[in-house]
C-alpha cells in the first residue's frame, strides 16, 4: 500500500473522528439547554416527564459520542490501534 493512501486514510479518518467529537458535543450542549432552561421547550414537549428524560438521554448520547471522537482523534494521529477499537 503506497504511503501516500496510509497517509490520506489517516487524515480522513481523523477529520470523521473530528465531525463525531463536534456532534457529540453539540449534543451535550442541547442537552444543558433543555435540562437548565426547560420552560422554552414545554410549548414543543407536552409533559415535563418526557422533557427532562429527553434532556438527560441527549447529554448521555452527547457524552459518549464526544469521549468517542475523542479517543478516536487520538487514535488516528498517533495511529494507535487501541484507540481506535475502542
Amino acid at each position: 500500500v503506497p504511503m501516500g493512501v496510509l497517509s490520506c486514510m489517516k487524515y480522513l479518518m481523523f477529520l470523521f473522528n473530528v465531525m463525531v467529537f463536534a456532534g457529540g458535543t453539540g449534543l451535550v450542549g442541547v442537552g444543558l439547554w433543555v435540562a437548565v432552561d426547560p420552560a422554552g421547550f414545554q410549548d414543543i414537549v407536552a409533559t415535563k416527564p418526557v422533557l427532562s428524560a429527553a434532556a438527560y438521554l441527549l447529554l448521555a448520547v452527547g457524552i459518549a459520542l464526544a469521549l468517542l471522537g475523542f479517543l478516536g482523534c487520538c487514535g488516528a494521529l498517533r495511529r494507535s490501534r487501541p484507540l481506535l477499537l475502542l
